[in-house]
């Protein structure tokens, strides 16, 4: 599996950022087409500069925001959510640790005995 900048996890932390980029883009390409307003040169090039000026700021924070995201838990030790001062909690990549050992042991089905003897 590659490394990815922005996996599952933090496209789901992006979401707060990325929503509003779609809800901008949708009034920029909105005004493009139904100009409800006419064109007259300054209060059009407003209209745009309010609408572009904060998609691309959003999007060049949305970036630099998952950049850090990203960096911040491969460097740092990460909890679950919540459990970061909780006195003896486990880091998340020893809880992972865990789960894949325990996924390697073969699993007792419901009809399946296990004996240390054979009769």
């Amino acid at each position: 599996m590659a490394n990815e900048i922005f996996d599952r996890d933090t496209m789901l932390d992006l979401v707060v950022n990325i929503i509003p980029l779609f809800i901008i883009f949708f009034f920029i390409v909105a005004f493009v087409v139904f100009n409800p307003f006419g064109v007259e040169t300054l209060p059009t090039g407003i209209q745009f500069g309010l609408l572009i000026a904060p998609f691309i700021l959003l999007a060049i924070l949305t970036y630099i925001s998952g950049k850090a995201i990203a960096g911040a838990e491969k460097d740092y030790t990460v909890y679950l959510p919540g459990q970061a001062t909780v006195t003896g909690a486990k880091p998340l990549h020893d809880l992972e640790a865990e789960a894949e050992a325990d996924a390697d042991e073969p699993q007792l089905g419901a009809g399946d005995e296990r004996s240390d003897t054979d009769a």
